[in-house]
């Protein structure tokens, strides 16, 4: 799982993040390549879906929304996710917690084996 994220030289972690906006509901999907896969209920416009993106990280991962900021790829729905304060361990159970529930037996979940 550690391709999903890189530990910077400050400590900061930075997440792969594959984003889905104007979804029906805000969740973590899954893998998406070597990216966390995110939809996200609200639309792309105005950095919405980057505001709400944050605070879903933040709340799933257990941070304030002031540790979680999005550094690249605001137009994209590819994007670098910055998270400070979260120890790489602690990072490490709270994915496997995320994408080892809640798609099991979905077409994610057997196209990326995990199943």
């Amino acid at each position: 799982m550690d391709e999903l994220y890189e530990i910077g030289d400050d400590g900061s972690i930075v997440l792969s993040v594959h984003a889905q906006a104007g979804a029906g509901k805000s969740e973590v999907v899954g893998r998406h390549g070597p990216a966390v896969k995110v939809r996200i209920a609200a639309p792309p416009s105005g950095g919405r879906a980057n505001d709400a993106l944050v605070e879903l990280l933040a709340t799933e991962l257990g941070l304030k929304p002031g540790q979680v900021a999005v550094v690249s790829g605001e137009a994209s729905r590819t994007k670098r996710i910055r998270l400070d304060g979260l120890d790489p361990d602690d990072l490490l159970r709270q994915l496997r917690r995320l994408l080892g529930t809640g798609n099991v037996g979905t077409r994610e979940a057997v196209r990326d084996r995990r199943i």
